[in-house]
């Protein structure tokens, strides 16, 4: 059985050393403190991922970890909490072990307070999305020149994500831009799907994700809550405008590197 890990710069326990480090595991068990195998339960993060964040010193001192054995540690249910935040700091904030252990060092109350408050930010702008008018399937097929077929194959793709109330209103926008480019000729007599429009989602998804992570660090912390969510709504109008000026600019730029190019 593999030994269980060290944090960085501890010292392994001797045997009869102080209590703290050698105990019986029915007192770590009274002490209400975890196996590693709970531990990675509990937290949703593999026992890999764990030993990993202690070697490198991320989930605590050494003394909070009671040792019964050379091959069997108990640790304390505050690291269950603690895994989850490193985790999420990795995964959502897209932070370096180095950064992660540097803030939880410094100011740990900071970054649990700083993620609440934007989650709860995120959870306002949400809701506040979703409580827009939806347009029902009907009024769409109607209004719009896109076959049915179309509309459900974007649903399929999750480009569209309508619900039991219809399309929001960025859904109806989406249709409404394909319904203008088939109407110009953009169909699949010369080529053009659905499925060029995932082209569009993935150039995008990381440009959304890095906005997303610059807007809540310069919102969280600084303005209250209320006003950052106004900032959030206010701030989408001008920033599809931004990108669709900014999108002409370089298509234009890039159709004359190309004519002369070709010309060259």
């Amino acid at each position: 059985m593999a030994a269980e890990p060290r944090t960085r710069g501890a010292a392994p326990s001797a045997a009869g050393g102080p209590a703290a480090a050698l105990d019986g595991p029915a007192a770590a068990r009274a002490a209400g403190m975890l196996k590693m195998s709970e531990l990675a339960e509990r937290s949703g993060v593999s026992a890999g991922t764990i030993k990993h964040y202690l070697r490198e010193g991320l989930l605590g001192d050494e003394t909070e970890i009671r040792r019964t054995s050379r091959n069997m540690a108990w640790y304390p249910p505050e690291f269950v909490e603690r895994t989850r935040l490193i985790k999420r700091l990795q995964e959502e904030r897209f932070m370096p072990l180095r950064v992660i252990g540097q803030l939880l060092r410094e100011r740990p109350e900071r970054v649990e307070a700083l993620i609440e408050l934007e989650d709860r930010i995120l959870e306002r702008a949400a809701a506040a999305a979703g409580e827009r008018t939806r347009t029902s399937r009907r009024a769409v097929e109607q209004a719009y020149d896109v076959p049915r077929n179309v509309l459900e194959r974007l649903e399929q793709l999750e480009v569209l994500t309508p619900n039991a109330r219809g399309y929001d209103a960025d859904d109806v926008k989406i249709i409404e831009a394909i319904s203008r480019f088939r109407a110009g000729g953009y169909d699949e007599a010369i080529g053009f799907t659905v499925y060029d429009t995932l082209r569009y989602r993935e150039a995008l998804q990381p440009l959304v994700e890095e906005e997303v992570r610059v807007l809540l660090g310069r919102l969280a912390g600084s303005v209250e809550e209320d006003r950052a969510v106004e900032i959030i709504a206010s701030g989408a109008e001008p920033l599809h405008e931004l990108i669709g000026a900014m999108h002409a600019k370089l298509l234009l730029a890039a159709l004359r590197r190309e004519r002369q190019q070709r010309r060259g």
